[in-house]
C-alpha cells in the first residue's frame, strides 16, 4: 500500500470514529426506549393487542432508532472490511454486502413490523368484540407473520458479517486479539442476546472500534494500521519479553538445571602434614 491511500485510510479512519459512536449509542438508546412505556406480564394475545395500542409511538421510535444504530454500524463494519481486504485481497467481498443488506433488512423489517401490529392494534380496539378469535386472526396474517424472520434473517446476515470481518481483520493484525475475539462474541450475542436486554457489550466492543480508529489504544497501537501491510499482533510471551520455557525430558517433565560442581576447599600451609621436618623437631 503506498502512502497516499495510507493517508487516505487515515483519514477516513478519523472521519468512522463519530459513526462509530453514534452507533453504540443508538443502539443502546433503541434497547432503552423498547423498555420504557407500559408491558403485558401474561403472553395472552388480547392483552399484547392492548398493550401493542398504548406503546405504539415508543415502538415505532425505538425502531427507527435501531435502524439508524445498525445503519451506522454498517458503515463501520464496511470500514474495516475496506482496510482489511487492502491487507487479505483473499476476503470476499459478500462478508461486506452481508452487513450492508443485513442492517437494511433487519432495520426496515423492524420499522415494518411495528406499522403492521400497530394497524392490527388499533382495528382489536375500536372494531369487533376484542375476543381472542378476532385477536388470533389480527396477528396470524402472513405479513404479521413473516416479518420477525425478515428481520431475523438480516440479523443473521450481521452476525456473520461482524463474526467474519473481526476475525479477518484480527489475523492481519488491524484488531488485537482482545479485540478480535470479542467481536466474534458480539456477533453471536447480536443473533442470540443474553443477560442484559441492553447491548452493553456490543455498544462497548463499538465504542473500543472508535477509540481504536482514532489512533489510541493501550500499551501498543496496531502497527498495521501505519505499514500497509498484514502484521499479526504478536503473542503475549513475545509483547512480555519473556525467555522460551525450559527444555522438557522424555516423559514431558522439565529437566532439572545440573547441580554446580563441588569446590575444594584451599588446603592451608600450615598443616601437620605438610610441616618440613625440621620444623616439627624445633617444636619438640
Amino acid at each position: 500500500m503506498n502512502s497516499d491511500q495510507l493517508q487516505r485510510e487515515r483519514e477516513m479512519r478519523v472521519r468512522t470514529v463519530p459513526v462509530a459512536i453514534g452507533a453504540a449509542l443508538l443502539l443502546v438508546v433503541a434497547a432503552i426506549t423498547g423498555l420504557a412505556g407500559p408491558h403485558t406480564k401474561v403472553d395472552e394475545e388480547t392483552l399484547a393487542l392492548i398493550v401493542v395500542h398504548k406503546r405504539f409511538p415508543l415502538d415505532l421510535i425505538g425502531a427507527v432508532i435501531n435502524a439508524g444504530g445498525l445503519a451506522a454500524l454498517a458503515f463501520v463494519l464496511n470500514f474495516l472490511w475496506n482496510a482489511t481486504k487492502s491487507r487479505r485481497p483473499e476476503l470476499s467481498p459478500a462478508f461486506r454486502y452481508m452487513a450492508l443488506a443485513g442492517a437494511a433488512i433487519a432495520g426496515l423489517a423492524a420499522i415494518a413490523y411495528e406499522a403492521v401490529i400497530a394497524v392490527a392494534a388499533h382495528d382489536f380496539i375500536t372494531t369487533g368484540q376484542q375476543t381472542y378469535s378476532q385477536a388470533h386472526s389480527l396477528t396470524s396474517t402472513p405479513t404479521v407473520l413473516a416479518l420477525p424472520s425478515i428481520a431475523f434473517f438480516g440479523d443473521l446476515l450481521m452476525a456473520i458479517a461482524i463474526v467474519t470481518i473481526s476475525l479477518n481483520a484480527m489475523r492481519v493484525g488491524l484488531l488485537p486479539k482482545l479485540m478480535g475475539y470479542l467481536g466474534i462474541f458480539v456477533g453471536v450475542l447480536f443473533l442470540f442476546p443474553i443477560g442484559s436486554p441492553v447491548p452493553v457489550i456490543q455498544a462497548g466492543w463499538i465504542l473500543a472500534l472508535a477509540y481504536l480508529f482514532y489512533g489510541r489504544w493501550p500499551n501498543a497501537y496496531p502497527p498495521a494500521w501505519a505499514s500497509g501491510e498484514p502484521m499479526p499482533w504478536p503473542s503475549a510471551q513475545r509483547t512480555r519479553g519473556q525467555a522460551p520455557a525450559p527444555a522438557r525430558g522424555a516423559r514431558g517433565k522439565p529437566r532439572p538445571a545440573p547441580a554446580p560442581e563441588p569446590v575444594a576447599a584451599p588446603v592451608s600451609g600450615s598443616t601437620r602434614a605438610t610441616t618440613p621436618k625440621r620444623k616439627r623437631k624445633r617444636r619438640h
